[in-house]
């Protein structure tokens, strides 16, 4: 991240609309973990999701973003993304790239990495399929629903290419009848 303060909820909504980008917000209590959000999620149309800060063994940042429920193997995603084994990225590293502390990671926290454009970001296929989708601001006192294409139409304003792939775990196969 640049020198600058990063980015506030106020300041997304602004670049946002500069964009011609139409989004609802619905403010909420604090959530920290998927769990929590649980009944927040139910007043709320669209796809809700969980975002992973990683890194590999060589230092890449990835942000991965899929649908809450979606299972996704940490142990393996470098076979599905080329990569290095991947763990958590820590918070400093959240701070310093992204511009948000852990339980407020989210997809719009891309805006803070437009200069240097460090972070890698990996979607869920499955989630991209949705219309609507759901995020914090920057926040997590509020949840913000967006088009999945104008999703996309922001990470192209912030210089940040999605991956798309299948994230969800593979079911074993191995257990037979």
């Amino acid at each position: 991240m640049s020198s600058e303060p990063p980015a506030t909820r106020q300041d997304l909504f602004d670049f946002l609309d500069q964009l011609g980008i139409q989004t609802s917000t619905h403010d909420h209590e604090a959530v920290f973990t998927v769990q929590e959000s649980h009944k927040i999620k139910q007043d709320l149309q669209g796809g809700h999701s969980k975002n992973l800060f990683l890194k590999d063994k060589k230092g890449n940042l990835m942000l991965v973003v899929c649908l809450n429920d979606t299972e996704v193997d940490l142990k393996s995603f470098h076979k599905k993304y080329e990569c290095g084994r991947v763990s958590f990225g820590n918070a400093d590293l959240l701070w310093e790239h992204l511009g948000v502390t852990p339980g407020s990671v989210t997809p719009f926290s891309l805006i803070n990495d437009r200069q240097e454009r460090k972070v890698q970001l990996v979607l869920d296929a499955n989630m991209m399929e949705m219309e609507l989708l759901n995020f914090h601001p920057l926040e997590n006192t509020a949840t913000t629903t967006i088009t999945s294409q104008d999703l996309l139409a922001f990470f192209h304003a912030t210089g940040h290419k999605p991956t798309i792939l299948d994230l969800e775990k593979p079911q074993d196969e191995s257990i037979h009848a």
